[in-house]
């Protein structure tokens, strides 16, 4: 399967690498030269921890010239989907047949795509493996036993999706396929609530941000909003246990681990905890569900990136 791969930071390398060691024909496609430069140089760098290892992946900051794919994979922050898929879809790189596949984390992703590319040609996934970036060309790959599960957006078993199911499978990326990816996308949500925000404001990876119970009541409080919200608007759940998912999230992931929301307060990035707890308070506007944990999270992250990305460089001068 030829494969696009639109946004490789830590889930986006960890995810593509993993299906070019197992054969597929994967292009890197990223704005991150230095990323993208490291890789063409000395291949992608891989380590699970304990062993280090190289892929051969064909990196570019720009799609001209890869012709049309099976798949595109997006992974870029969710702020910059529409963007993204549209500078894509001028390369020619998603012709007729090429499913688009949104990873990302939060709500409303698959409807951005679909509005430059067509429903017809979307297809969603939601994946527990987890990526670090270590530094440029070299990632953490966090695969082992954590599946990724994709489903039509109607719900029905194709052809289509069950090939890429396939695909990821072959490549050691456990996969299923889902009936009810809508209700997958919700629980991949509440892990993200569970501990993204709070790893971003404490600093702290997933080792010391287990020990600590005051962080767990929070983590817990947020989650269960997410799951008032999710009930009020008929999402079926895999678990209404706030503590599943508390404890999900860090499931088979090393102490070092850190989430995307950390990781991009460390590059000094902006977030997606619009896209995530803000998703949350979004939704409970809607139903009149009060959500004032995850609005509290909301607000602390802000505050942060306009420290890091306004306030702090004044400082400097």
């Amino acid at each position: 399967m030829k494969i696009c791969m639109l946004g490789t930071g830590s889930l986006g390398s960890t995810i593509g690498g993993t299906l070019a060691q197992g054969g597929s024909e994967v292009y890197f496609v990223d704005q991150w030269k230095e990323h993208i430069d490291k890789i063409n140089e000395n291949s992608l760098k891989m380590t699970d921890e304990k062993e280090e290892w190289f892929v051969k992946v064909d990196a570019r900051t720009s799609a001209e010239g890869i012709g049309p794919v099976d798949l595109v994979i997006v992974l870029v922050k969710s702020f910059a989907t529409k963007e993204a898929v549209a500078q894509l879809k001028k390369t020619n790189v998603i012709g007729s047949e090429t499913l688009v596949m949104s990873l990302q984390n939060g709500l409303g992703n698959e409807e951005t795509i679909a509005e430059v590319v067509g429903e017809d040609n979307v297809i969603s996934g939601k994946t527990y493996v987890g990526g670090r970036l270590l530094e440029p060309g070299y990632v953490s790959a966090g695969v082992k036993g954590k599946y990724t599960y994709i489903g039509e957006l109607t719900g029905k078993i194709t052809d289509r999706i069950q090939a890429v199911c396939e695909e990821f499978n072959k490549a050691g990326l456990l996969c299923e396929v889902s009936d009810n990816i809508k209700g997958l996308i919700w629980d991949k949500l509440l892990i993200n609530v569970a501990a993204g925000a709070l790893c971003g404001i404490t600093r702290l990876p997933y080792g010391p941000l287990y020990e600590e119970d005051y962080i767990k009541d929070t983590a817990v409080e947020a989650i269960q909003e997410g799951i008032n919200v999710a009930k009020a608007a008929g999402v079926k759940l895999k678990s209404e246990d706030p503590e599943y998912a508390w404890y999900a999230a860090s499931e088979g992931l090393p102490g070092t681990f850190k989430t995307s929301i950390l990781q991009s307060l460390e590059m000094k990035r902006p977030t997606e905890i619009d896209f995530i707890n803000g998703s949350v308070v979004e939704w409970g506007k809607k139903f009149g569900i009060a959500t004032p944990v995850n609005k509290t999270l909301v607000t602390c992250v802000k505050g942060i990136e306009k420290f890091l990305l306004e306030y702090e460089p004044s400082l400097k001068k």
